[in-house]
């Protein structure tokens, strides 16, 4: 108990020092000590659970692993350019060792420091992205099975919830995610995926102003040449323009157009809206694949209801539960082919024209602060990506 309480003591006080004194590259330390500092002081209600079966030598080095190795390790950045990348807030990395098995003969690395939407939660852990020499035939991690049956687990480790709905574990059950089949019609004739873009003027820190050919539109166009030259879907890239002169009725904008298009070509099963996100100036949204730097990519849904109002009779969406099974059914496979590529699926109140397709999903891209370049990256594992689950079917059973 007394070498308890003189851990909580000392750390305390480092904690304050860190707090008066210490400048931005203590954060991480500092996160890191804080939260070890509470989980300890809970730990004085049972120490005997905390000691059982360790040795006095075992304890001392775990504490001083926990405690003060979060700290001291900051001062390891010396020159002000490795600070801000040192700084770069690392989105959420989840897996565990319970959580996934490793696969020994791929080639795994630390990435960057990257950030996400500025309201979503961070942590402070390293995150892990994959290197390889062509496409990922293989998986690089196992997700447990088991442990995406715990609605708090599946929740928690593949989705940000806006904070303007709520979503129980009707929606989010595991058993529907991957039941539900999402492969194409075999031997079409027509088009069987529509990619568009709501907002296509959206471009990167590198676009050049008024070519969409170096904007979200132009990473449409790689999008639809990988997804034909390797899989031979056909595939037909709407290029209007809804954003224009205001972004504010864009969806409105842009409904009558894509149900025309659907309308037109009653081959078309997957619908692709293509976006690029926007985030603070000092974050970079970046990960590697195959030894090129590329954007992350995070897969969104809007639900049709709000905290508030409820259900949105007025933007009624049939699909709910297919879209959640598409973006589910990708972000499970870009986890275990190509981990560190996606941020956690983003679910919003509203509806955002996803009801016209039951394999309707809307895709960020990089934000702002990425290249075009990286974005066009990004394209050659989501293409992979949406040809697992769509042509090669390997979640159908």
């Amino acid at each position: 108990m007394r070498r308890i309480v003189l851990i909580v003591i000392v750390c305390s006080f480092i904690c304050i020092g860190a707090y008066r004194w210490g400048d931005a590259r203590w954060e991480n330390g500092k996160k890191a000590a804080i939260e070890n500092l509470y989980s300890e002081v809970s730990r004085l209600m049972a120490p005997c659970i905390y000691t059982q079966g360790k040795t006095g030598k075992e304890l001392v080095y775990m504490d001083m692993e926990r405690f003060f190795v979060p700290l001291v390790s900051e001062f390891r950045t010396t020159s002000y350019e490795a600070m801000v990348k040192e700084e770069a807030v690392i989105e959420e990395n989840w897996m565990t060792e319970e959580d996934v098995v490793v696969k020994e003969d791929t080639q795994i690395k630390e990435d960057e420091p990257v950030a996400t939407k500025p309201q979503e939660s961070i942590t402070e852990k390293p995150e892990e992205s994959v290197q390889t020499s062509g496409e990922v035939a293989e998986k690089v991690v196992v997700i447990n099975r088991g442990k995406l049956q715990e609605f708090d687990y599946l929740r928690q480790n593949f989705y940000q919830v806006d904070n303007t709905t709520t979503v129980g574990s009707d929606l989010l059950d595991v058993n529907q995610l991957l039941g539900k089949d999402m492969t194409l019609k075999e031997n079409v004739e027509g088009p069987q995926i529509l990619i568009y873009h709501t907002h296509s003027q959206e471009g990167y820190k590198d676009s050049i102003p008024g070519d969409p050919a170096t904007s979200v539109v132009g990473v449409g166009d790689y999008l639809e040449q990988l997804l034909e030259q390797k899989y031979g879907i056909e595939v037909l890239h709407h290029k209007g323009v809804y954003d224009l002169p205001s972004r504010d009725n864009a969806y409105s904008s842009a409904l009558p157009n894509i149900e025309k298009v659907l309308q037109e070509n009653p081959t078309i099963e997957v619908v692709i809206d293509l976006h690029r996100d926007g985030i603070a100036e000092d974050r970079h949204l970046i990960t590697e694949v195959n030894g090129k730097p590329t954007a992350k990519i995070m897969f969104f849904n809007g639900l049709s209801k709000t905290t508030s109002q409820g259900a949105l009779d007025y933007l009624p969406n049939p699909y709910i539960a297919d879209n959640l099974a598409l973006s589910f059914q990708m972000q499970l496979t870009a986890a275990e082919y190509y981990p560190g590529l996606t941020r956690k699926i983003y679910l919003k109140g509203y509806r955002y024209n996803l009801h016209l397709c039951p394999k309707s999903v809307l895709v960020e891209v990089g934000a702002q602060t990425n290249t075009f370049e990286e974005a066009k990256n990004a394209m050659e594992p989501l293409a992979d990506i949406l040809g697992k689950v769509v042509y090669n079917g390997i979640y159908k059973e």
